[in-house]
C-alpha cells in the first residue's frame, strides 16, 4: 500500500503539500521530523511532517521525497497543534508560522550546483563570451555555485546563461542541500600515552632541551594537568605558558601532544549562584498566597501591582515552585533591553538553569538553546526572552510569566504571523495545562476587563516594597513658561532646578522623550518648505551625530541641508525635538556631568543595551535620556527624578488606544523614580496640563482611567466589546490600490454591513514607494468568530482571483494593536 506524508513548507501558501514515501520510510518517519523535498522545477525545501497517511492527493501526482533530515522529530505534537491555532486565529499560513518559529539554521535550503556534462565536446564557436567563460572555469574545477558564477561574470542575473548551456547539453544543474548550523568546537590537547611512564617523560624532556620553548610549553602542560586529569584547552595552555600556538603545534606534529576537537555550548554561565532567600513583605506574601489559591481553579491570573511593589520576587517564587515539580518555565518580556537586568536577577537564584532567547542572538546560539529546551535538560529549565520564545519546543511547560503584559511590543507587526505573544501564551498554557501569570502596574484594558469579569483571576498589590512612597508627580505648564520666558531650550526653569538638586545630592536622573533623532522637522523660514522623504509620506528627521537627514521608515538619508532646497534661503530652523537634541542641550547645561542616551540609534549592537544599563547602574552616567525603552520595568536604585519632556505628542495620536497608551507609558516611566527609601519626584512638561490623562497619571488613578476608556470603547464599538480585523492593501500603483480597496470594502459590506469601516488612508499613506489603504472590520461579541473569519477568507480568495488586482497585496491583521 502506498504511503504519503503531508508537509508544512516554509512558504506563504495555504495548503499542506503531499509527498509519496516508501513503506520503509513511512515506518521510520514521525510527525515533527524534517524532510527535504523537491518543489517547483529545481528547488529543494525543508518540510515539517504534519501527518502520515495512505490517501493520495486528488489534484496532482505526489512526488517522492528527496531525503530524511532528522533521526528524531524536531517538533513536538503540542508545537504542531500551537502552530495550527496561530495560523487559523491570525489568518495566516502554517508556512508563515514555520518561518517565524524555527531558527533559520533549521530551514535547510538547496543551493544550485553547476557541473560540466560528461562526454560532451565543447565547440567554442557555439558559445557567447559569457558562456565561454563559464565552461572554461568549469574545465578547471569540478563544480561551481550560482554565487561563484555571478562573481565570475560580474552580473546578478546568470540563470538565463546557465539555462542556455543546459539546453545545449553542455552543463548539468544539480541541487545540493547546505546546513547553516555549525557546532562550536574547542581544541583540546592531551599527552600521548607512550610518554606517561616516568622514564619516557624524562627522556622526552632531555630530547627537548634544544627546543626551549617547546620544553617550557610541556612543563606548563604538566603543572596545569597535575591538578586535574582532564584534557586541557589549547588556548589555556598557550596563555599560561606564554608561548605561541605555533610552538604547541610543533609538539602536536612531533606526536608528543594529541589534539582533539570537542563541541561546546556558545552560551556559558560563569558566575556563582548567590542563592539568597526571598523575604516577602506581608503584602507580597498575601499576593503570592492568593495567586497559588487562584491557580487551583483558574489557570490565568492577572497580577496588578504598582511600580516597585516586588512583582519580580513573586514570579521567582512561582518559578521555583514549578521547578520543584520538574516543570519548565517561560518568562516573557516585551523588550530585549529588559532581559539584561532580569537575567542577572534570575541567574542569582537559578544559575545555568536560565537560558536567554531573542533576536540579538546569532543563528547558532538560537539553535543550541532550541535543542536544550527540546531535550528538557536541567540547563534551560527556565527560558527568558522576547515574544519569539513561545515557539520553543517545550516538553513539560508548567508556568508562563508575561511581564509588562500591557506592552504593544508583544504584538508582531511584520512579517506574518502577526500574533500577540500575550494572547498566544494564554493558548500555549492551555495546551500544556500550565499556569500563566500576567503582570503589570498598568494592565491593558482587555486584560483588566477579563479579570473584572472573572475570565482571569485578579490579584492586586497596592503599595511599594518596603512601604516606599509612590513618587510625587508635578505637572509643569510649558505654555505659560514659554510666555513668561522661563524656558531654556526645551527645559522649563522648574525642570532645571530639580535636575540640579538631584545631581547635587549625588542622585541620578532619567529623562523621557519618545522620539529619537535631533529634530523631526527641518523648515525654511522664508518659504516654509520642509525636506521630505522621496519614498515615504514623512518629513526627514535631523540626526546631529552624523549630520544627516534620515527617514525612520525606509532608512533614506541625505546630508544636512544648510540652504533651502526649494528657494535657496539660508534661514533654516528645526521644529520639534528628539532624544539627540535633549542630549545636546543637557551637555551645554551640565557640562561636568556624564550623560547617556538609550534609543534605537544607540542600541544596535548585541551588547549595546547591557553597556548602557550597566554604566547607569554603576553610576558612571548621571543623566539617562531615552525613548519608551526606559519605561519597561527597569530597576535603578539611585534615580530620584524622572522628567517627561513633552507629554502632548503621546496624547495627540490618531488611535483609539492613544490615551490608554499615554497613561501606561507615563506611569511606567514615573515608576523608575524613588525605588528606595527616599521619595522620588516626577516632572511632566505639557502644553495642556489639565488633560484628564495627565491628571490621572499625577494621582496614579488607574481605575478612573480604565472606567473612562471602557465607556468610550463601549460607545464607539472597540475592544474589549468588539474584536477587530484590519485589512491593509498596498501596492506601488496609487489608483490600483484605491480600486482594489473599494472593491474589497464593498464585498465585505455586503456581508458585515455597518461593521466595515473604510477604506481609509493611514496617517502615513506611502512607505518605500508603496501606497497603503486600510479597511477595519468590527466583530460584535455575539457574532461567531470562526464563521466570520471563514467568510473573510472566502472573500479574500475571490479578491485574489481578480487578475487586475494581482499586484495589490492584502495584509490581514487580527487584533491590531
Amino acid at each position: 500500500m502506498s504511503q504519503f506524508v503531508d508537509l508544512i513548507l516554509p512558504l506563504p501558501l495555504d495548503n499542506r503539500f503531499t509527498y509519496a514515501v516508501t513503506n520503509e520510510e513511512a515506518e521510520f518517519i514521525q510527525e515533527g521530523m524534517r524532510l527535504a523535498v523537491p518543489f517547483g522545477k529545481n528547488r529543494i525545501y525543508t518540510g515539517i511532517v504534519a501527518k502520515i497517511h495512505g490517501t493520495p492527493p486528488e489534484v496532482y501526482e505526489a512526488k517522492p521525497i528527496h531525503q530524511i533530515i532528522d533521526e528524531t522529530p524536531l517538533l513536538t505534537y503540542k508545537q504542531l497543534k500551537f502552530w495550527s491555532w496561530i495560523a487559523s486565529y491570525y489568518l495566516c499560513t502554517e508556512g508563515d508560522v514555520m518561518r517565524a518559529a524555527l531558527p533559520g539554521a533549521f530551514l535547510l535550503e538547496s543551493e544550485s550546483i553547476v557541473k560540466l556534462s560528461s562526454e560532451v565536446k565543447i565547440e567554442d564557436q557555439m558559445l557567447t563570451d559569457d558562456e565561454y567563460l563559464v565552461t572554461e572555469a568549469l574545465q578547471r574545477q569540478s563544480s561551481m555555485k550560482i554565487q561563484e558564477i555571478e562573481q565570475l561574470l560580474d552580473r546578478k542575473k546568470v540563470l538565463p546563461i546557465i539555462n542556455k548551456l543546459v539546453a545545449k547539453n553542455l552543463v548539468e544543474l544539480n541541487q545540493e542541500i547546505y546546513e547553516q548550523f555549525k557546532p562550536k568546537e574547542v581544541r583540546y590537547v592531551s599527552l600521548n600515552p607512550i610518554y606517561e611512564a616516568e622514564a619516557e617523560m624524562h627522556g622526552l624532556l632531555d630530547e627537548l632541551s634544544k627546543a626551549p620553548k617547546q620544553r617550557e610549553a610541556l612543563l606548563s602542560f604538566f603543572s596545569l594537568t597535575a591538578k586535574s586529569q582532564k584534557a586541557l584547552k589549547l588556548k589555556e595552555l598557550s596563555n599560561e605558558s606564554g608561548v605561541s600556538p605555533a610552538v604547541i603545534k610543533g609538539l602536536i606534529q612531533k606526536k608528543i601532544l594529541i589534539e582533539e576537537y570537542r563541541s561546546t555550548d556558545r552560551i556559558q554561565f560563569n558566575s556563582e549562584i548567590s542563592n539568597h532567600e526571598i523575604n516577602f513583605s506581608s503584602e507580597q506574601l498575601r499576593a503570592y498566597t492568593e495567586i497559588t489559591e487562584n491557580f487551583a481553579e483558574n489557570n490565568v491570573c492577572l497580577l496588578h501591582g504598582v511600580t516597585s511593589s516586588g512583582k519580580t520576587e513573586i514570579y521567582i517564587k512561582l518559578i521555583e515552585a514549578a521547578l520543584k515539580k520538574g516543570k519548565q518555565s517561560l518568562y516573557l518580556l516585551p523588550e530585549i533591553a529588559l532581559t539584561t537586568q532580569l537575567i542577572k536577577r534570575l541567574q542569582n537564584y537559578f544559575g545555568d538553569k536560565v537560558l536567554v532567547y531573542h533576536s540579538k542572538y546569532s543563528v547558532n546560539e538560537r539553535v543550541e538553546i532550541y535543542k536544550h529546551v527540546k531535550e528538557n535538560k536541567d540547563k534551560g529549565k527556565i527560558v527568558i526572552g522576547a515574544r519569539s520564545c513561545i515557539f520553543l519546543p517545550f516538553q513539560d511547560l508548567g508556568l508562563i510569566v508575561v511581564d509588562e503584559e500591557h506592552e504593544a511590543t508583544f504584538k508582531q507587526f511584520d512579517p506574518a504571523p502577526r500574533y500577540h505573544a500575550r494572547d498566544a501564551a494564554v493558548v500555549l498554557a492551555n495546551i500544556f495545562e500550565a499556569k500563566i501569570i500576567l503582570g503589570s502596574a498598568t494592565p491593558s484594558i482587555e486584560s483588566y476587563f477579563n479579570a473584572v469579569h472573572s475570565k482571569y483571576a485578579l490579584v492586586e498589590l497596592h503599595s511599594r516594597f518596603g512601604n516606599v512612597l509612590m513618587p510625587e508627580v508635578e505637572v509643569v505648564d510649558i505654555k505659560t513658561a514659554h510666555k513668561k520666558k522661563k524656558m531654556t531650550g526645551h527645559f522649563s526653569k522648574r525642570m532645571i532646578e530639580e535636575i540640579k538638586s538631584s545631581l547635587k545630592e549625588n542622585e541620578q536622573v532619567i529623562l523621557f522623550q519618545n522620539r529619537r533623532g535631533f529634530s523631526p522637522i527641518l523648515e525654511c523660514n522664508t518659504c516654509g518648505h520642509s525636506p521630505q522623504c522621496p519614498n515615504c509620506d514623512v518629513s526627514l528627521t535631523y540626526h546631529s551625530h552624523n549630520n544627516q537627514l534620515r527617514c525612520h521608515y525606509c532608512g533614506y538619508h541625505i546630508a544636512m541641508q544648510h540652504q533651502c532646497i526649494a528657494c535657496g534661503s539660508n534661514e533654516i530652523t528645526t521644529k520639534g525635538f528628539g532624544t539627540e537634541q535633549v542630549e545636546t542641550e543637557l551637555k551645554a547645561l551640565f557640562p561636568k556631568h556624564s550623560i547617556g542616551r538609550m534609543d534605537q540609534d544607540t542600541t544596535r549592537g548585541k551588547y549595546a543595551y547591557e553597556k548602557i544599563i550597566e554604566a547607569f547602574e554603576n553610576h558612571e552616567t548621571d543623566i539617562l535620556i531615552g525613548t519608551q525603552m526606559l519605561s519597561k520595568g527597569l530597576d535603578f536604585r539611585k534615580v530620584s527624578l524622572v522628567g517627561i519632556m513633552n507629554a502632548d505628542n503621546l496624547l495627540n495620536f490618531p488611535d483609539f488606544r492613544a490615551h490608554e497608551r499615554s497613561f501606561q507609558l507615563m506611569l511606567q516611566v514615573a515608576g523608575r523614580s524613588g525605588r528606595t527609601k527616599k521619595r522620588g519626584k516626577v516632572l511632566i512638561q505639557s502644553y495642556n496640563p489639565h488633560h484628564q490623562i495627565i491628571q490621572q497619571v499625577s494621582t496614579g488613578a488607574y481605575k478612573e482611567m480604565y472606567e473612562e476608556q471602557l465607556e468610550d470603547r463601549y460607545q464607539y464599538q472597540y475592544p474589549p466589546f468588539y474584536r477587530l480585523v484590519r485589512l491593509t492593501l498596498k501596492s506601488r500603483d496609487f489608483s490600483k490600490t484605491n480600486e482594489a480597496a473599494e472593491w474589497l470594502a464593498r464585498a465585505l459590506e455586503n456581508v458585515f454591513d455597518r461593521y466595515v469601516l473604510g477604506p481609509e488612508f493611514p496617517p502615513v499613506a506611502r512607505i518605500r514607494n508603496e501606497y497603503y489603504k486600510n479597511i477595519l472590520i468590527k466583530i460584535p461579541q455575539k457574532q461567531n468568530l470562526g464563521k466570520t473569519k471563514a467568510i473573510i477568507t472566502r472573500i479574500l480568495k475571490s479578491y485574489q482571483a481578480i487578475g487586475a488586482f494581482r499586484s495589490v497585496r492584502v495584509i490581514v491583521n487580527v487584533d491590531p494593536q
